[in-house]
């Protein structure tokens, strides 16, 4: 009898860390995060052969810089957004080519219309480490002194590019 006393506590601790772990592996996430954390200082090559930086931001108001790769279906499927975001806020929304090829990203843009007013290359995948990219496509709205103060981690819906058209507007160029 004594046993099963030893045990009911044991079996309690059991399933209370499988819940904890399970929670840990497995979070809760909405649709995008507010944060407040440094873009990368990093210089990026751009399709058009110039260098870009997005801390601080490339207009002195904020911009929008989607993660993105000619191989990514998501990224197809967002491409609306990235399209009517452009189109809402002109100058404001910037491009990561992200692990990609110059030809396939062209080719992409080709056929589904380029929204982006400068395009930087991120062959390696380095720079989008630097942002926090857990996987293409992500958006990251910066502020004009380069803090990252939203994050959509993951293809953009109505209701993200809503979103994002706020934080756009918060803080338009110069």
């Amino acid at each position: 009898m004594r046993r099963w006393l030893v045990a009911i506590p044991v079996a309690v601790l059991l399933i209370f860390s499988a819940l904890a772990a399970n929670q840990l592996m497995n979070p809760e996430k909405g649709d995008f995060e507010r944060v407040l954390r440094d873009a990368p200082n990093t210089v990026f090559e751009t399709m058009d052969g110039q260098q870009i930086q997005f801390a601080p931001s490339p207009t002195g108001g904020a911009v929008a810089v989607n993660l993105f790769a000619s191989w990514c279906g998501p990224c197809e499927a967002e491409h609306k957004y990235i399209m009517a975001l452009s189109e809402a806020h002109p100058g404001q929304v910037f491009g990561v080519l992200y692990k990609d090829k110059i030809s396939a990203g062209q080719e992409f843009l080709d056929r589904l219309g380029n929204p982006y007013t400068r395009i930087a290359l991120d062959p390696d995948g380095q720079g989008g480490l630097e942002f926090g990219l857990t996987g293409v496509p992500e958006t990251f709205v910066i502020s004009a002194e380069g803090n990252i103060i939203l994050h959509v981690d993951r293809p953009l819906n109505e209701s993200s590019a809503k979103k994002i058209g706020e934080a756009l507007e918060s803080a338009p160029p110069n």
